[in-house]
């Protein structure tokens, strides 16, 4: 049963093609943060100033993001459009 509202991860790829870096992204800063919270050594900062570190990079990776994305976007619409 397909409706035009029906909505798939698929369907993003035409229209916005950085959902899937984004989520690529996510997954890294999660995983990153996850192995430093482990191998923390002697270094032993306490979670909160941790999860302070990732909540930094995970909104530094989405700002970065966006702007490629905006970029990207622009690029798109005013310079690789066709002349008619």
């Amino acid at each position: 049963m397909s409706t035009e509202t029906d909505v798939s991860l698929s369907s993003y790829n035409d229209q916005v093609p950085f959902v899937y870096i984004v989520m690529v992204g996510f997954a890294g800063n999660i995983a990153y943060g996850l192995y430093r919270l482990k191998s923390r050594g002697n270094n032993k900062m306490s979670l909160h100033h941790h999860l302070n570190h990732m909540c930094v990079a995970a909104q530094g990776f989405v700002v970065g993001s966006v702007t490629v994305g905006m970029g990207y976007s622009m690029y798109r619409e005013f310079w690789a459009k066709p002349k008619l």
